[in-house]
């Protein structure tokens, strides 16, 4: 196949770029860089299957040639950026969805969206199934995120509905591994970086609140085995990808800290405004559609991803 990847030089993305090289795929990537980096997909560049363009997927999208696959990972993802990025954050989830869903309408690709467990706020129900709608405060300082992935959702599933694009939609819970950005505010990849550092981590509220992390391998695999699946009714609706392994954010510090042998103390700071108090996937769809669930433990995966930042701090 040859499929765009939007957002290919970010996190998610870049990982994605990868497995699908190494599945035989041809890979167009597509990035601003507002918040990807050329670095994580320096290693691809001159291969015979890969491309990558520079360009705002908010703008209109020229690719010549077939195209089998869209991919749009394209946004701002981390609290940190798209409450600095606000108004870039809606315009991706609005235009740039827009724009790469005509382009897959086009070009008769199939697509797919990578939404978030953002979408169902500060969940009222533990764990959320993909039926769950949501507690969201659309005005809050997080809605310009969450706001935007439920938007997105709704087009993807107009372009289904009206257009027959044969659509994908994945809700992506807490995922953490090599290439995260070490600053980029997320739960992980500050307490690492800052247990290497020797600094104190930064804990919000009593940290009560509750997360379940993924290890990026077990996310790519999900959202690929999710793009790859046969077209049916129930494969255009959600599917939640994540671990439902959940922890507070005082047990994931003190597990950092164990793991890096680091002699660094727990700070508290008040809770950011709307910061969900849990956060846990139902992923019995994703079983039962696609045969998938994680398999890589939390102290697994922290270990490749401390390996992984002590090359970089």
């Amino acid at each position: 196949m040859r499929i765009i990847i939007t957002g290919g030089a970010g996190f998610l993305g870049s990982h994605l770029c990868d497995r699908l090289l190494e599945a035989g795929h041809t890979v167009i990537c597509l990035d601003n860089l507002i918040t990807g980096s050329v670095e994580n997909i320096g290693h691809l560049i001159g291969h015979e299957r890969f491309r990558f363009i520079r360009h705002d997927v908010t703008e209109y999208i020229f690719i010549a040639g077939q195209v089998d696959g869209v991919m749009h990972l394209a946004s701002p993802a981390s609290p940190r950026d798209y409450l600095e990025l606000p108004i870039q954050t809606l315009k991706v989830g609005a235009l740039g969805t827009h724009k790469t869903l005509g382009l897959a309408k086009q070009k008769g690709a199939r697509f797919l969206l990578a939404s978030t467990s953002e979408t169902y706020g500060d969940p009222l129900v533990n764990p959320q199934p993909e039926s769950y709608w949501g507690n969201v405060n659309p005005i809050g300082l997080r809605g310009v995120y969450d706001e935007a992935k439920r938007f997105a959702e709704a087009l993807v599933m107009a372009y289904h509905r009206y257009h027959h694009v044969d659509t994908r939609i994945v809700r992506i819970f807490n995922t953490y591994g090599p290439r995260m950005r070490p600053h980029d505010g997320r739960v992980v990849s500050n307490f690492v970086v800052q247990a290497l550092k020797g600094q104190p981590l930064t804990v919000y509220g009593k940290g009560e609140q509750t997360r379940s992390f993924c290890y990026v391998d077990d996310e790519i695999r999900g959202i690929i085995d999710l793009f790859g699946a046969p077209d049916s009714t129930e494969i255009h609706v959600p599917v939640n990808i994540g671990n439902p392994h959940e922890v507070t954010i005082l047990e994931i510090a003190r597990k950092i800290l164990d793991l890096t042998s680091s002699g660094s103390k727990i700070v508290y700071e008040n809770l950011p405004e709307d910061d969900p108090k849990v956060r846990r996937p139902d992923i019995e769809r994703a079983k039962s559609l696609l045969g998938w669930s994680p398999t890589i433990s939390l102290e697994e995966g922290l270990r490749r991803t401390i390996d992984h930042f002590r090359s970089r701090v």
